[in-house]
């Protein structure tokens, strides 16, 4: 039979084989295309059950086992990961999961890493020149999602704390600071009321000619503005050290989703900040997986999901990152 001919045989048997592996709990998808072996596409043509995760077929009831042939044609399964509506990194968004645009107010924008936590209360974990204005911000200091550069004006987080970059001076383990979630602005009030009297109150204005107006809004609670995990990743609660090898992978404000690889470890390296250079130490590098705005976001394990490092600087050719234990343990925070 040739290529094309099994091609449309597989296409005419998909209704029925669909119908089959949608009902077993593990598959979230199924399709028409080239059977893997050993990590390469082989010619075969085959009807692909497509999982979340593939798992041991030990650890599954019967009915769970994709068959190896369907109606005379070859199976096989394919690992997707958790398939999600695709988001603007950008975009204002409410909740606000890691890899979304923020900024503290006096800056452009760069990326919330995740969400932590400290004295039983969320704060948000990104870079000290993201959100701690490079030295310059205070405690108290608005954070906005989107950020400045995105046309950002609403507050989510105060600034609470920040490692100070030493430039020009001695060594930096980190550039990470947090700032804790706060209730904020979430559009037009529900409360006619309100609406009543603030356009009562706006009517009066404009007939003695003053400009200024009155803007009823609904108060946004703590639940509506975290989402505690990483847009395109999911939930993230542990932490681990990068190994020579590991695959990771990051959400950004920038570049979204990427890929990479940890080329190396306890390096010693020097960052430019713009006007100023501060020397750094214990750090990783892999290969370009980021670009500027992706600073803050956390790099993640491919393999195990726990978070390995926070993403502060990089090149053309690499990424360069904090270890994550250096930052947890410099601001005393947990997931």
């Amino acid at each position: 039979m040739s290529s094309n001919s099994k091609l449309m045989a597989v296409r005419e048997a998909m209704p029925s084989a669909t119908k089959a592996l949608m009902a077993k709990p593990n598959v979230v998808g199924v399709g028409v295309g080239y059977k893997l072996v050993n990590g390469e596409f082989t010619d075969e043509i085959s009807i692909i059950a497509n999982v979340e995760k593939k798992q041991d077929p030990s650890t599954l009831s019967k009915g769970q086992i994709i068959p190896p042939t369907m109606d005379g044609f070859v199976t096989d399964v394919f690992e997707t990961g958790k398939v999600v509506a695709q988001q603007d990194p950008r975009a204002r968004v409410r909740p606000v999961p890691g890899g979304m645009s923020i900024g503290h107010v006096g800056v452009t924008a760069g990326t919330l890493g995740c969400w932590v936590r400290k004295n039983g209360e969320y704060h948000i974990l990104s870079n000290n020149h993201v959100i701690g204005n490079s030295n310059q911000g205070s405690p108290g200091d608005r954070i906005l999602q989107p950020g400045p550069h995105d046309s950002g004006t609403e507050q989510i987080a105060e600034l609470t704390e920040y490692v100070e970059i030493k430039f020009g001076g001695p060594d930096n383990l980190v550039d990470a600071a947090i700032a804790r979630a706060v209730e904020g602005e979430d559009g037009g009030s529900d409360c006619n009321i309100a609406n009543a009297i603030a356009n009562l109150l706006n009517g009066g204005a404009s007939a003695m000619g003053r400009s200024t107006r009155l803007k009823p809004v609904k108060t946004a609670a703590i639940e509506d503005i975290v989402l505690a995990e990483i847009l395109d990743i999911g939930v993230v609660n542990e932490i681990a050290e990068p190994t020579l090898g590991m695959e990771v992978k990051k959400s950004g404000r920038t570049t979204g989703l990427t890929f990479g690889k940890v080329q190396q470890i306890d390096v010693t390296i020097n960052v430019n900040f713009g006007q100023q250079t501060a020397f750094f130490v214990d750090q990783v590098i892999t290969n370009d997986m980021s670009d500027g705005g992706d600073s803050g976001s956390a790099i993640i394990s491919k393999d195990d999901g726990k978070m390995v490092g926070l993403l502060f600087a990089g090149s053309e050719l690499i990424t360069v990152f904090n270890r994550a234990q250096n930052v947890f343990d410099a601001l005393d925070i947990t997931f």
